[in-house]
Order: C-alpha cells, then structure tokens, then sequence
C-alpha cells in the first residue's frame, strides 16, 4: 500500500472531539498512515474558558498537542477535522484556521486531498450532520475528495452516522463502539488516500 500522509486536525473544547481525533489517529495509525494529530488554537475569552472548569482542565490537560499550521496541510494526502457544533455549524476556533487557508487554495495546494470530518453536540438532535455538511462545502471550494464512512463496516449500523463519526455528549464519554467508529473513519480515508496515490502513480 502507498504510504499515506494524514493530519487530524480538531477544536475540543472539554475534550470529547478531541477522544474521538485520537480515535481516528490510532486508525489512521493502524492502516498504516504517518499521522500528525494537531488541535486549532483556542480563541475564547479567558472569562469563557473560566466559566467552565472543564474547559480549563482540557487546556492543560493538552498542553502538548501541537497546534495546526498551513504545513500540515500541505505535507498531508488526506486531513480529517473534527469540530464541535455551534449552531449547526463548525465551532468558529476551527473555522478561524480554515480562514487561513487561502494562499494554499490559490496554488491549488488544498486540492485532489481526501477530506473527512467528525462531530459531537450537546444532544441527539443538535446538528451533527449539518455540522459536517458545512465542512463539505469547504471541502468543494478547495476540490477535495470527500470520502465519509457510510454503511462500509458493521460498526457503521451501530453508531448510525454515514456522514461522519458523532457523539452526543449528553450520553457521557464516547463509548468503545463510538470510538472503533472513528477508528474506522481513519482507517478508510488511509485506504481511499493510498488508492489515489497507487492510481497516480501508475
């Protein structure tokens, strides 16, 4: 199989999207991909942040992850974001680095990528798959190739999201099989991404 380059690329802010990057990390990992899981910089207020000890936890409890920069980017064949929902739509920490992108969209440096995505909201009904539809139509802009888990494994009639892997944090942690769920997704966009390169390389 091609060696594949991947970067996972989230914004969590209590750390449930951030269990579900290194889910998809370790099945990127597995499939036998070069992975680098970055966060996006964090851009609330120090009194939000404070508002919630949680979210303050998370910080230092990821102190170490490195944070996501243009090279990245360009160095992967395929990139998987994970974000929050914000009223149906990414969370705006993840949106401020996608804002950024514009000098490698001009060169055309985005395109022909394998592009995924992942979600969580506060509820069952609180816009996961819009969430990750948004993030589609960046995906189109920069001509990305989305390639999302459908029904393609039995866990997929398990967690019932072709979209993307979600959670709904009201439940609690993501559980083992939302987890293998997000595992899965890494591991088919490992399997698209060495597909596309095998073929371009013939």
């Amino acid at each position: 199989m091609e060696t594949v380059n991947v970067a996972v690329i989230y914004y969590s802010s209590t750390g449930t999207v951030h269990a579900l990057a290194q889910a998809v990390a370790e099945g990127a990992e597995k499939a036998g991909a070069h992975v680098r899981l970055r966060k996006v910089a964090e851009t609330a207020p120090p009194e939000a942040i404070g508002s919630r000890p949680e979210w303050g936890r998370h910080l230092q409890d990821t102190a170490d992850v490195a944070e996501a920069t243009l090279d990245d980017l360009a160095w992967a064949d395929a990139v998987l974001f994970g974000t929050p929902t914000r009223f149906g739509n990414p969370a705006s920490q993840l949106r401020a680095f996608i804002d950024t992108t514009g000098a490698l969209w001009f060169q055309g440096q985005l395109a022909d990528k394998v592009y995924s995505a992942f979600t969580a909201s506060n509820t069952a009904h609180g816009g996961q798959e819009s969430t990750i539809l948004a993030l589609s139509n960046t995906f189109y802009h920069w001509g990305g190739i989305i390639v999302p888990p459908g029904y393609t494994d039995p866990v997929q009639f398990q967690t019932g999201n072709p979209y993307g892997t979600s959670h709904v944090v009201g439940d609690g942690a993501p559980s083992e099989v939302t987890l293998e769920a997000a595992r899965h997704q890494g591991r088919r966009v490992v399997e698209a991404a060495a597909a596309l390169k095998a073929g371009r390389a013939a």
